[in-house]
């Protein structure tokens, strides 16, 4: 897990407390150190790399405050940490519109490989942790913005160069990928998740490709693309949202856990009655691989498709793990 990744779950788990959390409930509870914690074991390792999250996030201007236990001071076995709200959260009078959310954001991540790059972090865990992660798409600044895909800078090279490009594409649930040859139209950010909307076949049919399922390097061909309306990038979110808000999954989650937190802080999401949480989604595959990192903290509910993908998933990696052992006994 990268170390943004767990120390933005860190964070999420010292604001929710007002107490503060020890070092023991920490690495025992956070997505990021659960996942390695030995209950009555050896956790020294992950005890420094906590302490080397809690600096990184000092550094980074975030508030963690260390507190004595009332009953024990001194004693280090009994310290909490926590996150202040007040010291950390936005003034009440300050607010954003969506669009200057997003400017916000696609800021940080241009500044983060540069001379900024602590104060983009900064701003990207701060507004990620307040719940405010922009979610509207400036296409126009895509190009400004690195990608942790390969293929985002060879399509971006390929939609300025109106040629055709090919590339090994695989689907959710198949071990194979499909080799496929389109004209790229845009990219689109939807979801914090690349999408390649082009032209494909010989009717030159529409279709939207997640950049993360893209396998290998893409091919620029010297074949002309075809040109791509001048609201191709529009009626592209504007589908992904349709999708995003037709999908909707009922997840039941432990109280206090990571995946409360982090579902719970999702700006669509809904609370029911019963404590289960309504989760919206586009790419029914992609939630599945999101509720399979949270392990026995989200157990899905409905709709029937998702948790069948579940089951599904969970028995495939069952039956690889049994067909290793069995491989290592012979």
């Amino acid at each position: 897990m990268p170390p943004e990744e767990r120390q933005f779950s860190l964070v999420l788990a010292l604001l929710a407390t007002g107490p503060g959390l020890t070092k023991a409930q920490i690495l025992s509870t956070v997505h990021g150190y659960t996942q390695d914690y030995v209950a009555g074991g050896e956790n020294g390792s992950l005890g420094r790399k906590f302490e080397r999250d809690k600096d990184d996030l000092r550094r980074l201007g975030i508030p963690v405050e260390t507190l004595d236990d009332p009953s024990d001071p001194g004693n280090n076995q009994h310290l909490r940490y926590r996150i202040p709200r007040a010291a950390y959260e936005l003034p009440a009078e300050i607010t954003f519109s969506p669009d200057e959310l997003a400017l916000l954001a696609l800021g940080a991540m241009a500044w983060r490989d540069g001379s900024l790059s602590a104060e983009s972090r900064r701003a990207l865990t701060k507004l990620r942790s307040l719940g405010v992660t922009p979610s509207d798409p400036l296409i126009g600044l895509a190009p400004l913005v690195r990608a942790r895909e390969a293929a985002f800078g060879p399509l971006t090279e390929a939609i300025d160069a109106h040629v055709v490009v090919e590339f090994a594409y695989r689907k959710p649930g198949e071990d194979s990928s499909t080799r496929r040859r389109v004209s790229p139209l845009a990219l689109v950010h939807h979801e914090g998740r690349w999408h390649l909307v082009a032209a494909d076949g010989a009717e030159d049919a529409r279709r939207t490709f997640l950049l993360r399922r893209i396998v290998g390097d893409v091919t620029l061909t010297k074949a002309p693309a075809i040109e791509p309306a001048p609201d191709e990038g529009d009626r592209a979110i504007a589908e992904l949202r349709a999708l995003h808000d037709r999908g909707v999954a009922v997840i039941e989650v432990v109280p206090g856990s990571d995946a409360a937190l982090r579902l719970r802080n999702r700006p669509s999401t809904a609370v029911r009655a019963d404590g289960a949480l309504e989760v919206h989604f586009t790419d029914l595959a992609v939630l599945v691989d999101e509720l399979l990192a949270f392990g026995h903290e989200a157990i899905a509910l409905q709709p029937p498709e998702l948790v069948d993908a579940l089951v599904a998933r969970l028995s495939s990696v069952r039956a690889a793990h049994a067909g290793a052992g069995e491989a290592s006994d012979g």
